[in-house]
């Protein structure tokens, strides 16, 4: 029931239309990243998103766990994220192999800000449906 209740406050601020019953949400671990080589590959710029998308700041993007694929939130999916409400959030890149059922949140070069973010368990909500299979 506090799924629901947390859910249907999400969609209320962040969505002018009913929610679906079919709306895919989870519940996953949630951290912040920035777009620096030493966070994401050293050699590089840091901000080529694993599907070759350029992140910049104030882009609303995540990352995604890879197991997370074969739920829906694949490249460019629209995702609301507890917490955020009134911010939709696209899925621009995916993270190492090791992580389950977690997304980092792209804040930048803020790196003050991701670590004050730290670590959290929020629920996230799928609300556009790209799925084709899994696209890893």
């Amino acid at each position: 029931m506090k799924k629901i209740l947390i859910v249907y406050g999400i969609l209320l601020v962040a969505c002018s239309e009913e929610p679906q019953e079919d709306l895919k949400c989870f519940k996953v671990s949630v951290t912040a990243y920035n777009s620096l080589p030493y966070q994401t590959r050293p050699g590089t710029a840091g901000n080529i998103a694993a599907w070759g998308d350029t992140l910049k700041p104030g882009m609303k993007a995540i990352a995604i766990s890879r197991d997370l694929l074969d739920s829906g939130l694949v490249e460019n999916a629209r995702v609301l994220v507890e917490g955020f409400e009134g911010d939709t959030f696209l899925v621009k890149d995916k993270m190492h192999y090791r992580h389950r059922r977690k997304i980092d949140i792209y804040m930048g070069e803020d790196v003050k800000e991701a670590k004050q973010f730290g670590f959290q368990k929020r629920w996230i909500c799928l609300i556009e449906d790209k799925s084709v299979g899994n696209e890893n």
